[in-house]
């Protein structure tokens, strides 16, 4: 996870996360915030590491390349995604899948702004049609990758992160699942601007396609 100013929702994520996998997760928070997330994670196990704020992708790609674990998965820290489906994630994964993407809006995602959803459909269409490839939810934080699959790629985006993280799996043969999950209300308030982050990350969408396609 990369953590900003969670302190509101970061217990129940770790507490969640902890009752899940039976305290056999190693979850690592790049943090940058101002408040309390730092210590109440520390407090509930995660390993912390601080970075000054540099944006979403640069904290998830130092998240994602730090453990040591055959299975990473990604997940954010405002408690809007479902933690309890986070077996079935990694039974795909067992079952031979190399990546699994959480699709918040395949049961309509009533909790996301009406705004956010319709960007969140603009955005997967546009990816769809530079991939050639059908595909629902790019900008998910919920997802789990086989190791080899997150060190074997040059990860170059920033706001755009989430959705790169599935579009060069997929643009370079990785056998991706995504799965339908439950999407639900944030705790605290958000911090990324509707308008600028959803420009940045079209602008990342379409990048990384025209950069997978001719490479």
């Amino acid at each position: 996870m990369g953590t900003y100013n969670e302190e509101e929702a970061i217990a129940t994520v770790l507490e969640d996360i902890d009752e899940v996998t039976d305290g056999k997760a190693e979850v690592v928070c790049v943090d940058g915030s101002s408040d309390r997330t730092p210590a109440i994670a520390e407090d509930h196990g995660a390993t912390v590491i601080r970075q000054e704020p540099q944006g979403y992708g640069v904290a998830v790609r130092e998240a994602v390349l730090t453990p040591d674990r055959p299975i990473v998965v990604t997940t954010d820290c405002d408690d809007t995604y479902p933690m309890e489906q986070l077996p079935e994630f990694l039974e795909y994964i067992n079952e031979g899948y190399d990546v699994v993407s959480g699709d918040r809006l395949y049961h309509g995602a009533d909790a996301m702004p009406a705004f956010n959803r319709f960007g969140n459909h603009a955005f997967a269409a546009i990816a769809s049609v530079l991939l050639g490839e059908r595909v629902h939810d790019t900008t998910t934080g919920m997802r789990a990758y086989r190791r080899e699959v997150v060190q074997s790629i040059d990860w170059t985006e920033n706001t755009g992160l989430s959705a790169e993280l599935l579009m060069r799996p997929l643009a370079r043969g990785y056998d991706v699942r995504e799965h339908p999950i439950e999407y639900a209300e944030r705790l605290g308030e958000t911090k990324l601007d509707p308008i600028e982050g959803g420009l940045a990350i079209a602008k990342s969408i379409v990048t990384v396609g025209l950069e997978e396609r001719f490479r």
